[in-house]
């Protein structure tokens, strides 16, 4: 459906996406997840034509896409792509906002698709209200409704959720991806948050320095991760090595662990005091020291400063 061939881009002087490859086939969802000024929101306009490529093409449905400099009006018919500021009407109604690209020929068939919109949105209450009152998280919602009016082939997302208090963000994930997929709508989010990838994403590319550096489905990504650099994207990690689990062993090889993968056990081998203890709902985070370097774990309950304990990894108990 989405072909990206050896596509590079810079701004002036500044190269930002270098031979990305990459194929999406139609209704699938895919994360792009990577720090910032990896080239996440590059490609994703690039994909949708706002930007000519310097090197590489990008084709969609094997017709080629094409920027500024072939199209006055830079764009693709069968995608809508949301940016970060929303480009929402701020002197118009939110009803109004969403439903500004849908035909007034059959009014009744219009307003039944607003209302859908706004309800999937959890908008509706707001539906007379002025775009300029709202809050950031409030035209978020909005904005999303309105890119999904005239139903697109592809949808591109760049942080779709940021300014979304948590309390809404689940429920308002679930329902939009749930409904994409019920559309056959591909799409593509780029974003901060591994929530995305791990719990709603077919795949997941990872960036770096404006090239993929991993791809894959987003479990074994998480599970296995290549580099620190990958499994820090998913929280934080550890990177310990085989010789601190037996000193018997004189090995460089490295072992990347995430916090729940280590308990307090006292048939562990890794000696640790306890630096700081972090509340996070459902236990605490611990920040230890382990010889001089800093070393973390999930615990239950709080820890005191100077305590000390033994760290096993959980899935040897």
């Amino acid at each position: 459906m989405l072909r990206i061939e050896d596509v590079a881009f810079a701004y002036d002087e500044k190269r930002v996406l270098n031979q990305i490859n990459l194929q999406i086939e139609s209704g699938s969802h895919i994360a792009l997840l990577g720090e910032s000024g990896c080239g996440k929101s590059t490609l994703l306009q690039l994909i949708y034509g706002l930007f000519d490529t310097d090197e590489g093409k990008i084709y969609w449905k094997d017709s080629e896409v094409l920027g500024p400099k072939f199209h006055l009006v830079p764009g693709m018919e069968q995608m809508k792509y949301l940016a970060q500021d929303f480009d929402l009407m701020p002197h118009i109604t939110v009803a109004e906002n969403v439903g500004k690209y849908l035909s007034n020929v059959n009014m009744t068939e219009k307003n039944i698709r607003i209302n859908e919109l706004l309800e999937l949105v959890e908008m509706t209450e707001f539906a007379g209200v002025k775009a300029k009152y709202l809050s950031g998280g409030q035209q978020q919602r909005v904005a999303l409704a309105r890119v999904l009016a005239v139903e697109p082939e592809l949808l591109l997302l760049d942080e779709p959720f940021s300014h979304i208090d948590n309390f809404r963000r689940s429920a308002l994930r679930r329902n939009l991806f749930a409904y994409l997929k019920s559309k056959n709508i591909s799409c593509i989010v780029a974003t901060h948050d591994s929530i995305d990838a791990l719990g709603f994403a077919d795949q997941t590319l990872i960036m770096k320095g404006g090239e993929i550096v991993a791809q894959g489905d987003s479990k074994s990504l998480y599970e296995f991760p290549q580099s620190k650099y990958i499994a820090s994207l998913f929280g934080e990690v550890n990177e310990l090595y085989v010789s601190d689990f037996n000193a018997e062993i004189e090995s460089d090889d490295t072992l990347l662990l995430y916090p729940h993968q280590l308990m307090v056990s006292p048939r562990g081998v890794l000696d640790v005091e306890v630096k700081e203890c972090f509340f996070k709902g459902d236990g605490y985070l611990v920040k230890a020291a382990l010889k001089n370097k800093a070393v973390f774990f999930d615990h239950p309950l709080h820890l005191d400063k100077g305590m000390k304990f033994k760290l096993a990894l959980k899935k040897y108990q």
